[in-house]
């Protein structure tokens, strides 16, 4: 009886350990964000002509700049580009960032930059077509710079003292690893290019 027992309880215990175990593929289900417009959008429909291009692209500019500083370009080109900023955290709530909370998260703990792409054309049956892309960077480092791990400890009194110029690290010391699109940026911005009297078709 006593033999019967102990084989059903290590039967027990390894079949409810490996009913513990994760499997090696966990699908998790995962909410897309809800998409308003589709990106490359159809605006201002209608004939173009450089009237409508001139309010599209005002329009464009108005709402861009509230949210990054814009490089030099020239209205003919179509192409808005604007200068990489650091993407604020919860700790910053009044800076305005993305509106996906996990995105947020993560800036809170981690070094992220954000740069808005934006492409405007003539569409092919009317209106034109506004691209917009809200790309990521990771900031690159040997480990975090706010800990003691990996640091010298001075253990004798002599110190070298050194006469150069010691300045901030230069921007071409600094790397940036590419993270991939902040969708949820990019609906933020298209939905604030329709309430500026761009219709979404």
């Amino acid at each position: 009886m006593r033999a019967r027992l102990a084989t059903l309880g290590v039967t027990l215990l390894v079949a409810g350990g490996c009913a513990t175990v994760a499997p090696l593929d966990n699908p998790v289900l995962v909410k897309p964000a809800p998409i308003s417009c589709e990106n490359p959008v159809l605006v201002a429909p209608g004939q173009p002509d450089p009237t409508s291009y001139a309010d599209v692209y005002e329009n464009v500019l108005d709402v861009v700049d509230d949210y990054f500083e814009l490089k030099p370009t020239s209205r003919y080109a179509g192409h808005i580009e604007t200068k990489p900023r650091i993407a604020p955290g919860f700790e910053q709530p009044w800076k305005h960032s993305s509106p996906d909370a996990r995105e947020r998260l993560i800036a809170t703990f981690q070094t992220v930059r954000q740069y808005a792409v934006i492409d405007i054309w003539a569409g092919d049956r009317g209106g034109y077509r506004i691209a917009v892309e809200v790309r990521r960077e990771l900031l690159d480092l040997e480990r975090p710079v706010n800990t003691r791990a990996g640091n010298a400890v001075f253990q004798e009194a002599t110190v070298e003292r050194r006469y150069d110029l010691v300045g901030t690290e230069s921007s071409s010391d600094i790397q940036w690893i590419p993270a991939g699109r902040d969708y949820a940026f990019e609906q933020l911005l298209l939905r604030r290019i329709q309430e500026h009297g761009l219709r979404c078709k």
